[in-house]
């Protein structure tokens, strides 16, 4: 009998594990928040996944229930476990994806190298971290958050007055002094098998990730080492099962430092639906089902994926393909099924090639046609 993988959410991450749902002989459904969806080829239900009957009404109809993105609410989840549902991640792991503040809290317990970063509930708090980090810090928003959403730079507690205004505490980080971004992937079952991807170099652009370089330039030797290292003993320690994303910061003094985590298949792993053997999207659904997980060896030398943002000021991003594809046909175009917006994440592109300026300029070159 096939498996049924229910997921929440129907963005387009739950849209890039359809393939690979279909080639496993899943069968696949989908809760998405509406009937125009990235998702919307496999949406079964369309509701509000903050609604815990309608969550449960969806979840009865599949064997396991995975995430699109982390921001179901606790009392759902809770109703979820009290019904026997099979969450993956769990719960009690997506906690630390959900709120920053215990996600911080829990690495300083397990002595994950991370910035060093505070409580603030008051004025004092932040004005006294403030001056203690050098005149700066980063604050941030515990729940909610993702691409550049909900983080500040500040100099003073006035920049986020209207955040204390609220009385939830807030997160406070120092700058860090970094010489780039990397993110480490990595795959767990509930059984115990872990696997990774090489590190990757991640690029920013407005606080959205814009690239994404694979392997990560320079990234052997203890980089790599210290990356796969850490991501092993955050999954371990907060029993992720399904996919984790460890975005981490290479600062100027040659440390490694955990920025963020999510436990879904990541923007930071795109890249592997034609550069790894296994891609992120498959290895997710094995590892939810606990199957055996697969191959993350490379199937290129240099592998780059470049983020289409925005897209056009004018017209469809299909008008653009017949021109894309034949200007780049190396490259492999993946679209989402949304409408152009500034800032939207709507497409990205892959290019694999022998040498990594020329994968850099054809990704560019093919992902420049959809935007003005």
């Amino acid at each position: 009998m096939s498996q049924r993988v229910g997921v929440i959410g129907g963005g387009q991450l739950a849209r890039m594990m359809i393939p690979a749902a279909t080639n496993l002989g899943l069968e696949f459904f989908v809760l998405a928040e509406s009937p125009d969806s990235s998702a919307r080829l496999a949406a079964t239900t369309v509701g509000d996944y903050t609604d815990a009957n309608t969550v449960l009404a969806f979840a009865r109809e599949c064997d396991v229930i995975t995430f699109d993105h982390e921001h179901v609410p606790a009392h759902v989840l809770a109703a979820l476990g009290d019904a026997g549902v099979s969450i993956h991640p769990a719960p009690h792991a997506l906690h630390f994806a959900q709120d920053k503040l215990a996600m911080r809290e829990r690495l300083t317990e397990l002595g994950i190298p991370q910035p060093d970063w505070a409580r603030a509930s008051s004025a004092a708090d932040c004005d006294a971290f403030i001056a203690s980090h050098g005149g700066s810090a980063v604050a941030k928003t515990p729940r909610g958050g993702y691409d550049g959403k909900g983080v500040r730079f500040i100099s003073s507690s006035d920049e986020v007055a209207d955040w204390l205004e609220t009385g939830a505490d807030i997160l406070l980080e120092e700058a860090v002094s970094f010489r780039r971004e990397l993110a480490q992937l990595i795959a767990r079952r509930p059984s115990g098998e872990s696997a990774l991807w090489p590190v990757v170099e991640t690029v920013q652009a407005n606080g959205v990730c814009s690239e994404v370089i694979a392997p990560a330039p320079g990234g052997e030797g203890p980089i790599e080492e210290m990356a796969a290292d850490i991501a092993r003993r955050v999954a371990n320690g907060l029993d992720v099962t399904g996919v984790l994303a460890v975005e981490l910061f290479e600062t100027t003094d040659e440390r490694i430092l955990v920025n963020e985590l999510a436990m879904r298949p990541h923007n930071s792993g795109h890249w592997t639906i034609e550069g790894a053997v296994t891609s992120q999207f498959e290895q997710h659904l094995r590892a939810v089902l606990d199957l055996p997980l697969g191959s993350t060896a490379l199937r290129g030398e240099s592998i780059v994926m470049v983020n289409i943002l925005g897209g056009p000021a004018t017209g469809a991003l299909a008008d653009r393909l017949p021109q894309a594809l034949e200007r780049h046909p190396e490259a492999k175009v993946h679209l989402y099924g949304k409408s152009p917006r500034p800032g939207r994440k709507v497409g990205h592109v892959t290019v694999l090639a022998d040498i990594l300026e020329d994968a850099v300029a054809q990704a560019r070159g093919a992902a420049g046609f959809f935007q003005d």
